[in-house]
């Protein structure tokens, strides 16, 4: 494994229409860790893991995944993006979904082996969906329809993981088996950088944070980001969530749950 940073983003900048969504924003994520994207709505927390996957056109900056390009290194960077933004009609089945993780192996003229079919079955057992695995997509629930592009980017054996989203509107059994992924992923050694919105669980599920708010607030563990000072800022002093009790206790469990950062 490279040395350098799984991410490094630098003076990444992006605007839609003239308008600027985020200016400026840099930051390097530690290999191993969960990390969590957090900002109020319309932060630019879509539009910053868009512009690293070089979906939406940066104006300027830099991106590296261990110090080298996204092509150069695509193969190793999996995106599951917003459950919104897939065509949950298109006439496909689970294991069909999940194959396409295993399509950047193959060349064109390649059909999936054995071997990719087996990957692709882990991984529905992972993401407990293998009983699935025949199901039409279209008739999945919210959840169920989750875990299959989990699945697809766990089959894709990267070492990088970009979620958009991935807990939102999602069930309370498919939010543990999230939890589980992420567990095995950072046992593995991989990293995986998620797009979150609750304030009340992202000191529990990830290690390192990343605050926003059209600019970069602050970046670091989870413990050292996430106190008061730095969540006014990103809610514009709006947030009411922790008060000084609170956050006391707040940061206690962080501590419990990431002894010795």
């Amino acid at each position: 494994m490279s040395n350098q940073p799984p991410l490094k983003v630098d003076q990444l900048s992006i605007r839609y229409h003239h308008k600027p969504v985020l200016t400026d924003v840099s930051f390097e994520i530690p290999p191993g860790q969960t990390v969590a994207i957090v900002g109020p709505n319309g932060a630019g927390k879509s539009s910053l893991l868009k512009g690293i996957m070089n979906l939406t056109p940066a104006i300027q900056g830099k991106v590296q995944f261990y110090g080298r390009t996204l092509e150069e290194k695509r193969l190793t960077t999996a995106y599951v993006p917003q459950r919104e933004e897939i065509d949950w009609d298109f006439p496909i089945n689970v294991m069909d979904v999940v194959l396409m993780g295993r399509h950047g192996q193959l060349k064109f003229w390649q059909r999936p082996s054995r071997c990719d079919r087996q990957i692709a079955e882990q991984a529905l057992k992972d993401l407990k969906m293998w009983d699935f695995r025949d199901r039409q997509i279209a008739q999945l629930s919210g959840g169920q329809q989750q875990r299959v592009f989990l699945a697809r980017a766990l089959a894709q054996q990267a070492s990088l993981y970009l979620m958009d989203e991935p807990f939102a509107g999602v069930d309370v059994a498919t939010e543990k088996t999230i939890i589980e992924l992420f567990k095995q992923l950072k046992a593995k050694g991989n990293t995986v950088v998620c797009v979150h919105h609750d304030l009340n669980t992202v000191g529990e599920y990830f290690d390192h944070v990343i605050l926003i708010n059209a600019r970069l607030i602050a970046a670091g563990p989870a413990h050292q980001v996430l106190t008061q000072a730095n969540l006014n800022k990103t809610y514009g002093g709006r947030l009411s969530l922790l008060n000084d009790l609170t956050e006391q206790m707040y940061r206690s469990r962080l501590d419990n749950a990431h002894p010795g950062d």
